[in-house]
């Protein structure tokens, strides 16, 4: 049955070569094939006419092209940002959402999810509400891009690995992903408009580092005391901010590269002229730059944002510190965009 074949999108490019060579079958035709994938949006191997009919007989043999649904679609009336959820087909959900720019670049930023749930369990995340179901398959992730490739006929331009889930407690299978989306025979996004988050996983960024491809590292840091930050994420009882702080300045030393922390600002709890005084203390020297976020109420949780006012004077004194920031305009906060939110709330009505 067509349900038990494995899905030709778990293959990254290297790794379908390598079967086809096995078949005596040139490099070119991997290529060929993810090209009809990811770029034509091809779901029937007999569609694609460049290949051998022997080759496309073997494929479909062994092979499915599968999908997931689009079980709902949000649409900001605000700004275009479109949330979407997908249902898997062991019948779970993921979200995934897409960021139109408003101005001349014409980005098209889409943000996948890693897991079903998260295990992370950060206090002021949806994500973690429900709790950790699985890892995401490669194809699973890429099904997300697809769906929303296909939704909007717009060419995606840049991605994020900031969805629900730790991108790197899934390590392989978002790399395999990502390399997908890179790939010149795949979404063709350039490395460095491609973004991993963390919440701070060590094993996964030392991994990371590893890398020779130049995408991007975003952590999620959210405080710059060990006492906030241990009560809003729990992997900072494991991996605290000293030895997260020695991993990133080895990264941007051997890497080259900046590291964008995302700091979620919360009222009364971390949007404080002292807590700002202690970022620029925690990230003094480092090849960094923040990016503020203003909470995005979450049905059920008792937090809220500080005001615009109260943000922008956090601003002003990183920047008098020397420290590299934004306040990232909200996006879709008319449509339950934060991360795990539409997934939360379709469960608590009982639809899923």
């Amino acid at each position: 049955m067509a349900g038990k074949k494995d899905d030709i999108k778990d293959l990254s490019l290297e790794e379908l070569k390598a079967r086809l060579k096995s078949l005596k079958e040139p490099p070119y035709r991997a290529e060929q094939i993810f090209e009809w994938i990811y770029q034509k949006g091809i779901r029937s191997f007999g569609q694609m006419t460049d290949l051998p009919a022997k080759l496309r007989d073997y494929l479909s043999d062994k092979f499915s092209i599968t999908g997931s649904e689009i079980i709902k679609t949000q649409i900001s009336k605000l700004n275009g940002t479109r949330k979407y959820l997908f249902k898997l087909n062991d019948g779970e959900t993921v979200e995934g959402v897409l960021i139109p720019a408003k101005d001349i670049t014409g980005r098209q930023t889409i943000c996948l999810s890693s897991q079903v749930g998260c295990a992370f369990g950060c206090k002021f995340c949806a994500s973690g509400l429900l709790g950790i179901k699985r890892d995401l398959r490669c194809g699973e992730i890429l099904d997300q891009a697809l769906g929303i490739q296909d939704d909007t006929k717009q060419r995606i331009t840049n991605a994020v690995m900031m969805g629900t889930g730790e991108p790197l407690a899934n390590y392989d299978n978002v790399m395999k992903a990502i390399a997908a989306l890179n790939s010149p025979h795949g979404f063709g996004i350039g490395a460095r408009k491609i973004t991993v988050s963390t919440a701070g996983y060590i094993p996964g960024i030392k991994r990371y580092m590893e890398e020779k491809a130049q995408f991007e590292l975003s952590i999620s840091l959210h405080a710059a005391t060990d006492e906030v930050r241990s009560m809003l994420m729990p992997i900072n009882r494991k991996y605290p901010l000293a030895e997260l702080m020695d991993v990133c300045r080895e990264y941007t030393k051997e890497k080259g590269r900046i590291i964008t922390f995302e700091y979620v600002l919360i009222k009364n709890l971390n949007s404080s002229p002292k807590n700002a005084q202690n970022l620029v203390r925690l990230l003094k020297g480092l090849n960094c730059k923040v990016n503020l976020i203003p909470f995005n109420r979450v049905s059920g949780l008792s937090y809220s944002p500080p005001s615009y006012g109260e943000s922008r004077d956090f601003q002003e004194l990183l920047e008098k510190g020397g420290i590299n920031s934004t306040i990232r305009a909200q996006r879709g906060a008319d449509i339950d965009a934060a991360c795990g939110q539409l997934r939360l709330r379709e469960t608590e009505k009982g639809r899923l």
